[in-house]
């Protein structure tokens, strides 16, 4: 009984707040967009629900390296399923889990470990392939703490607290298992912690300079330990080091809601600009488009336009690039996963 009155104190608190979150995050056109050429796609309605379930709001989704492909939904609750490279039904995680309530991103690590990223409970939780908990991450608030919130509930805190997150977004890891957070809607951070979950460092305020956020609102991080940080309410991308200090910032392409980096000896960096017209989640958004770019921040192409139709991306927030020319992508107002194949125009020479 108390889990249920907690999800909906939930989502009140976050309908409560979403007007002014959103009109401070609204971002005009990437400035890439007029000079970067269009990558060719095809794109196909992937998975396959079972019957009498339902998607919800697709909100996470990765691959492991199998091919089998993860979403995480808001169905009432938080669901995370699991199918095969056809698409077909697998299996659920972590049903009426105490980690879930209102989910964001699911990612998998090299061992095919299963991480699903639930903003709701503040937690963290790390499945094997075969669905156990391996571990927990962050602290599920108490209700009555949240009750005291209300009205206003998701706003920012500062708090910084090595082993509690506020309204988490994503995690991603380095070579060395090193786990990384982002941190997220109550806090604006990036947390390091060692591969068994002890905290190391974070770095990260409210606002728009130099190691500061308005909604980290996802990270990837590449072969060498480099993090990269969507910060979708300043529309940039941040690159930090191993470290954590800030080496880079790439503000070209838009308000990136979902990022990923490819599993391939060239890495790509794709980062989506799917913002939803003003403040509205249920009008169709103004922007659409996925950007392919080098780590360095060069922009070699785009892909996808706003809409709800195929071939069209309604506020993509999450996506999997683990092959750099099929892509896998969560919409939240269009309840689906696509998946994206790129063709890539060949190059001929010259008098051909």
């Amino acid at each position: 009984m108390v889990r249920r009155v907690y999800a909906s104190v939930v989502v009140v608190g976050l309908l409560i707040s979403a007007g002014p979150a959103f009109a401070q995050n609204v971002a005009g056109p990437a400035k890439a967009k007029a000079t970067t050429p269009e990558i060719p796609f095809d794109s196909v309605n992937f998975v396959k629900m079972p019957a009498g379930l339902y998607m919800g709001e697709a909100v996470g989704v990765a691959t492991n390296s199998k091919g089998h492909v993860f979403v995480f939904t808001r169905s009432g609750e938080s669901r995370l399923f699991e199918f095969d490279q056809t698409g077909a039904f697998v299996k659920e995680f972590g049903a009426g889990s105490y980690g879930m309530a209102f989910a964001h991103a699911v990612r998998v690590d090299k061992d095919d470990n299963v991480w699903a990223v639930d903003e709701g409970t503040n937690i963290i939780t790390k499945f094997s392939p075969d669905g156990k908990i391996l571990m927990v991450l962050g602290k599920r608030p108490d209700p009555l703490e949240q009750i005291a919130l209300m009205p206003g509930g998701g706003q920012y805190s500062g708090a910084n607290k090595p082993y509690s997150f506020h309204r988490q977004t994503d995690v991603g890891w380095d070579a060395q298992g090193n786990i990384f957070v982002t941190d997220g809607y109550g806090d604006s951070r990036v947390v390091k912690y060692d591969k068994n979950g002890r905290f190391i460092k974070s770095v990260g305020t409210r606002g728009n300079g130099p190691l500061q956020f308005s909604t980290p609102h996802a990270m990837a991080v590449d072969a060498k330990g480099m993090v990269y940080v969507a910060d979708r309410g300043n529309s940039r991308i941040v690159v930090l080091d191993n470290d954590l200090n800030q080496k880079a910032v790439y503000d070209t392409v838009g308000a990136p809601w979902a990022v990923c980096i490819t599993n391939t000896p060239h890495q790509y960096l794709y980062s989506s600009n799917s913002f939803p017209t003003g403040n509205n989640f249920d009008q169709a958004p103004i922007t659409g488009e996925v950007y392919k770019m080098e780590l360095d921040g060069t922009v070699l192409g785009r892909f996808g336009k706003a809409g709800h139709g195929p071939k069209e991306f309604s506020s993509i927030h999450q996506m999997d690039c683990r092959n750099p020319d099929e892509i896998y992508v969560a919409e939240i107002t269009e309840w689906r996963v696509q998946k994206v194949m790129l063709r890539p125009q060949t190059r001929t020479s010259a008098g051909r």
